[in-house]
């Protein structure tokens, strides 16, 4: 029987169903909109434990002189509840 990837749910049912926080952040960069994302999860994984997937929600910026100055990334980032 083949292994469920990573980002598929497992069929097994002896795991308890999972509980996940959402939690929204915004990352900024001035080179990509790809280094905004990084630095967001980077940021969270320091204080928030078991972070495991994310969800571009918006993508802005600013405009100087007719080139992209500064990105600006809104994400949602989902992470499991710990049982207590």
């Amino acid at each position: 029987m083949p292994r469920p990837s990573k980002t598929q749910p497992s069929t097994d049912t002896k795991k308890k169903d999972q509980v996940y926080k959402l939690v929204e952040l915004t990352g900024t960069s001035k080179s990509c909109v790809e280094d905004a994302v990084e630095k967001a999860i980077k940021r969270a994984h320091k204080t928030v434990k078991n972070l495991k997937w994310f969800q571009v929600i918006e993508t802005r910026g600013t405009i100087d002189k007719g080139k992209v100055d500064h990105w600006q990334v809104t994400l949602k980032v989902g992470f499991n509840v710990e049982d207590t």
